[in-house]
Formats: structure tokens, sequence, C-alpha cells
């Protein structure tokens, strides 16, 4: 398999909470490990507050890991010391916003961002290249003419235009990833679709990989072609999408699925159950930080830390429970044989 571009391993960043006297520490990303591939859209959901925007910053280098490491296509980046390298970088692995009507300079024309961005990145193009290229992945995002497009000031465009902006923004770096967090949740339903498709079209067109930090588990299935489950700071599960949304392992993944809302079922026993809050994470205890909510909770739940495990080829699940589960599935194909 080929290096992928940008891997974790053992990712955690603890931020200090409270006041001079109090050493309290909040996990708000703990022991991380994924990877994202060439071409490909990893999905990262999870409830608010689970450590999914944690991770976007640390990628994105806007804060520093306490522990564990990056690595961008095979090298760590603390090694990325030169000014050209951290350009590099940062050319590489751009950032889409959430809010695309403060992302946006409203004194300038949108033009603006897209050729300062290329002239910064992008020294082997002059004037007359920059404005060529801008045009050209303002055409990709699906705003035509570009010509008339980059003319615009933010206030005359829809909330949706502006995120295409911020798209092509990053598309003009030439990226290997882009980090798009929550980038449809401020949109009308109507419009998101039409940036799903975008994302699509980088990933197919222009072989751009990207993470999409999201709740919503209907548009990660219609975009991802893997998906990262997080709570509480830790990653629970993953693997292929559709795996992950039909088969679910972790009793969280399941109550994430029974959320969706569906007129034609009733609510089920899991999301019943599993009602609650999760928890803040200050100073955590060992243990797996979804068992006051979880429904099939053993007492090694309470007191032992559940390690990602690969259960099948490429799905892999933090789960005392689902790991028993899978050792007796073993043991009964063994005796079987």
């Amino acid at each position: 398999m080929s290096t992928p571009i940008l891997e974790a391993r053992g990712l955690t960043r603890v931020f200090r909470v409270g006041g001079f006297t109090n050493r309290s520490e909040l996990h708000a990303v703990d022991d991380a490990d994924f990877v994202i591939n060439e071409s490909e859209i990893v999905a990262l959901v999870g409830e608010s507050g689970s450590g999914k925007s944690t991770i976007a910053r640390l990628l994105a280098q806007v804060y520093t890991p306490s522990s564990g490491e990056i690595l961008f296509q095979g090298t760590p980046l603390p090694q990325l010391r030169s000014r050209h390298d951290q350009m590099r970088y940062r050319a590489a692995v751009p950032m889409v916003f959430q809010d695309p009507f403060s992302s946006l300079n409203p004194s300038y024309r949108v033009s603006h961002g897209i050729l300062r961005g290329l002239k910064l990145h992008r020294p082997d193009l002059d004037a007359s290249g920059r404005r060529a290229e801008a045009e050209r992945v303002t055409e990709v995002v699906g705003l035509s003419p570009a010509s008339e497009m980059l003319e615009k000031y933010p206030y005359e465009m829809s909330g949706g235009q502006r995120q295409r902006i911020g798209f092509a923004q990053a598309l003009a770096y030439r990226p290997k990833v882009i980090l798009a967090d929550e980038p449809v949740s401020m949109l009308d339903i109507s419009i998101r679709i039409g940036l799903l498709n975008v994302m699509e079209k980088l990933r197919d067109d222009e072989q751009v990989s990207l993470l999409y930090i999201t709740h919503d588990i209907a548009s990660a299935r219609y975009v991802a072609d893997r998906m990262m489950v997080m709570y509480a700071g830790r990653v629970v599960e993953s693997g292929p999408v559709e795996e992950v949304l039909q088969e679910s392992e972790h009793p969280y993944t399941q109550l994430l699925v029974a959320a969706v809302p569906d007129p034609r079922t009733k609510l089920t026993m899991t999301a019943k159950q599993a009602a609650g809050e999760p928890p803040k994470v200050v100073n955590p205890k060992p243990g797996c930080r979804f068992a006051d909510r979880c429904p099939l909770v053993r007492e090694v739940c309470r007191h032992v830390t559940p390690p990602l495990l690969e259960l099948q080829p490429g799905h892999e699940v933090a789960c005392h429970v689902a790991a028993e589960n899978a050792g007796r599935a073993e043991d009964s194909m063994g005796a079987a044989a």
C-alpha cells in the first residue's frame, strides 16, 4: 500500500482548565490513531464536544499535540522545520471553516482571498496565471461564469456560494487533504447536497482527499468512503462507511445510527436506554467513557480503557463487549471446523 498522506499515532491534546491552583486537565483528544489515504473522503462523526474540531486544528497546526505525532507523507511534522516546508504543508493541508459568513473578508471582492493565496503559495504563477487559476478553481466548485463571480463581494453571495468560494481557495493551493469542519451545517438543507457533490468532485476529478467533520450521519453516508466515530475525545469505531453503519459494533455508533430520524420506525430500545449527555473529560479515570450511557456495560468497562482493535479487516472498534463477541464467534468457527 502507498504511504498515507496524513497519519496520526497516539495523537493527544490536553488543555489546562481552572485557575492557578487548579491543575485539572481537559482531555479533548486522547490516543487517536488514524490515516487519511490518497483520493478518499474520511468522515469524522460524533456529538458536539467529542473532539472532532480539535483533531482538525491539530492537523492544521493550530494546536500542538500534547503527545503522539502527526506524519505528512511519512514524515513527522516536527521535522518540517524550514519555512519552505511549513508553507508547503499549509498549502497541502488547508482548512474550510464552518461559518461561510465570517470566513470571507467583507471588505474585498471574493477574488482577493484566492489571488492572495496563490501569490503566497504558488510563486510559479505570474499575475495572469494566478487569474486564470482563480477562474479555473471557481468553475470547478460550480460557480460560473467565474469571471463574474470573482468580482462579487461576499454580501452579494448566498451562504452556499460563499462556502464554495472557501473550497475554491483551498483548491487553489493544490492541496493533498482538505480539512472540512462542518462545512454544510450552517446551510439550508436544500443546498447542502450541492456542497457534498463538490466534495465528491474534488476527490474524483482533482484527486484531493478530505477529512469531513460532521454530526450528520446521513451526509457522511452519502459522501464518505470511510468513517471514524468519536466519543468524549476517543475514536471508538472506524472502517468503511457502509460497514460501520450497517454492522455497527460499538454501542455509541449504534446510538448514532438509531438517532437518525425515520418516520417509518419507532424509537429503538438502544436510543431510549442510551439517553444522556457525553461526559466532560476532565482528569478522566481509566475505563470506557461511554459506560454510563451504555446498555451493554460490564464491570470491566468501568475500570479498563478498551483499545481500538481490528475485529474485521479494516473495521476497528474500541469496545470490550464487541471484542468478547468477536472472540466467541472465532471460537465457534474454530469448533465447527
